[in-house]
């Protein structure tokens, strides 16, 4: 086996042993299993580029040099034909979509078989570290490995074959590769969009180009990021996306024209077909997280005077791409909702069987004006696939369905961890790295040291605060109480702001609360103090003497920035619930964060108060 890496750069001697360049690329025939090396790209005299044939010319090769067949006077330049590829130029350091595994990777070398003295043939894309680690020096490949596997733990290759590799800069659409394999066009819609979430930005619209509409309708639907998909709309032409929104369905395809500018909206609606903008523009009506807005107008329904065989012709006669259909809604003389018929009831039934004998006459409805959380939470509460919402006067509107129950309750639960302070997603922790995942968790820790660094400057560097570094380091000792207590204080807002919904009757007041965090911040400081009482009572027992008086006076200055630290909590809690309503994204973690620095703030405020009194830390009288 040889990679790419080992025989760029190499020297390209003629028969005649001159030297007549050095290797810039590789070339390869694309339609086969693994693929062939058929041509040979190297840089002359004054860095000319020059390509030739590898079955021709080449005589032999190895990690260091490549001999060719014939003097350098005989040599004849050839061209890439319309089925070839240079790999160094087009896959390697470039981004492939692994089919196989539905992921996007960067190619960081290639893996070569040497199937004879004189064949190459390309087995795949390495896409792991010791990629990187061989391209930049193979001795360096070489300790890496070393030391790895001393620790237990060995870097493997990553290699993914020729056959799952999907190129996404360069447009292979037309090359027939000889093994069946999964390839982009064959994939679920949800990994397609996985997919183009995770490419640079600048790739995204030429893989998406690369779709059919049934395709990207499928994909965009798909999208956990509507700005993103917003942004790809924005750079197809209004015919090509309003075909798009018309194979969508209209629940999916309101939510994205919602993301869009007025203009360019009516723009699109007005290309789309009568019905299709008809369908959409009555969920547009509805405000935002509302059952009427994630509904969707199609569903099965007849009058209850039906039989099982009119509902089965109805259901044959449904297009392939109808939403999902489990169940039969039925209608009264007064074309209200009057019962429901699921597909398990039809299968068995008779077909002359009336459709009001086998009905649910007791059926769980929504409004359109109902919170699109408790629509989804009444779905999963009662086992069902699709839940009818139905106007006030019993009016069967559209359904929500399972995947938009489904959808929403994600969604929720990505804005509590936010809220809450936690990680809303596995990727954040590996784009934003350990550094990012350790400072969420142990905030506290780097705002203590960044308190404490600020004390130890200006004890240095300012007049009229000469302390000695030990009185700073005492007072110091008590901040992380502070801290940790000011961060406890956010997580009980975020937790009664996540628990208690402000329109329920049965939730406490903001008063109650408002109360019960004064109650809490005066218990906790309370505590703080009775805690400085004690180890002073343990030191003046075991040492004739009683603790030293800035270790006092940053413990009465933390129980001081702990009161205001739930004081504040009120504060915290309007926070959330305005932004909220503005259906504004918070951050659990910023909270703590600006609470934790407020706490340092009065921290520093009240030990200096404290130092005039006590006649520490070298403060002017």
């Amino acid at each position: 086996m040889i990679y790419l890496s080992q025989l760029m750069g190499n020297p390209v001697y003629a028969a005649d042993g001159e030297k007549i360049g050095t290797v810039s690329d590789l070339g390869i025939a694309t339609g086969e299993v693994f693929p062939r090396v058929t041509s040979l790209a190297f840089k002359g005299p004054g860095r000319t580029p020059f390509m030739i044939s590898w079955r021709k010319y080449v005589d032999t090769y190895d990690e260091k040099e490549i001999h060719l067949k014939v003097p350098a006077v005989e040599i004849r330049f050839s061209y890439l034909q319309p089925d070839e590829v240079l790999i160094a130029r087009d896959i390697l350091n470039k981004q492939i979509v692994d089919t196989r595994g539905m992921r996007v990777v960067r190619v960081n070398d290639l893996k070569l078989s040497d199937t004879s003295s004189t064949q190459l043939r390309l087995l795949g894309a390495e896409v792991g570290a010791r990629g990187i680690l061989r391209s930049l020096s193979p001795a360096l490949e070489h300790v890496a490995l070393k030391v790895a596997r001393t620790f237990g733990h060995p870097i493997p290759e990553r290699i993914i074959a020729w056959s799952y590799m999907d190129l996404v800069e360069r447009d292979l659409s037309n090359v027939k590769l000889s093994v069946s394999h999964k390839t982009l066009d064959d994939m679920h819609p949800a990994d397609i969009a996985d997919i183009i979430e995770r490419l640079d930005p600048r790739l995204r619209g030429q893989v998406f180009a690369q779709l059919d509409d049934e395709q990207r309708a499928g994909a965009m639907a798909e999208f956990d990021d509507d700005a993103m998909a917003a942004e790809l709309m924005g750079g197809m032409n209004e015919r090509e996306a309003s075909r798009m929104l018309s194979e969508m369905d209209p629940d999916d395809a309101a939510e994205l024209v919602s993301e869009l500018d007025y203009d360019k909206a009516e723009k699109l609606l007005r290309l789309m077909g009568v019905q299709e903008q008809r369908a959409i523009r009555q969920l547009l009506g509805y405000r935002e997280d509302t059952a009427g807005r994630i509904m969707t107008s199609e569903f099965a329904a007849l009058p209850e005077g039906k039989t099982v065989a009119d509902a089965v012709e109805l259901l044959r006669g449904l297009d392939e791409d109808f939403e999902s259909v489990r169940y039969v809604y039925l209608s009264d003389e007064d074309n209200k909702l009057s019962g429901v018929v699921t597909l398990n009831s039809l299968i068995v039934a008779e077909p002359q069987t009336p459709l009001a004998d086998i009905c649910t006459r007791e059926v769980i409805t929504a409004s359109p004006e109902d919170d699109q959380e408790d629509v989804a939470e009444d779905i999963a509460k009662y086992n069902l696939l699709a839940m009818p919402v139905v106007a006030d006067d019993g009016h069967l509107l559209g359904i929500v369905t399972v995947d938009d129950a489904l959808d929403v309750l994600e969604e929720e639960h990505a804005e509590d961890l936010q809220i809450a302070g936690g990680i809303a997603s596995d990727d954040e922790s590996a784009h934003g790295g350990d550094l990012l995942w350790l400072l969420r968790r142990n905030a506290w820790f780097f705002i203590w040291m960044v308190g404490a660094g600020l004390f130890v400057a200006l004890s240095h560097l300012t007049p009229a605060f000469q302390a000695p570094l030990h009185e700073v380091l005492l007072v110091c000792s008590a901040l992380p109480i502070a801290l940790v207590l000011a961060d406890d204080s956010v997580s009980y807002v975020t937790n009664f702001f996540l628990e208690n919904d402000p329109d329920d009757e049965d939730s406490p007041s903001m008063l109650g609360f408002t109360i019960k965090s004064l109650a809490l911040g005066i218990a906790f400081a309370t505590l703080v103090v009775l805690v400085e009482m004690a180890l002073d009572s343990v030191v003046a027992a075991a040492a004739g003497a009683s603790m030293p008086k800035p270790l006092h006076a940053g413990f009465i200055a933390a129980a001081i920035a702990v009161l205001v630290a739930f004081v504040l909590c009120p504060v915290w809690l309007l926070v959330l619930r305005k932004r909220d309503e503005k259906n504004e994204d918070t951050s659990g973690f910023a909270l703590s964060v600006m609470a934790m620095v407020i706490a340092c703030l009065v921290f520093c405020f009240a030990v200096g108060q404290l130092a005039n009194v006590m006649g520490i830390l070298g403060v002017f009288a």
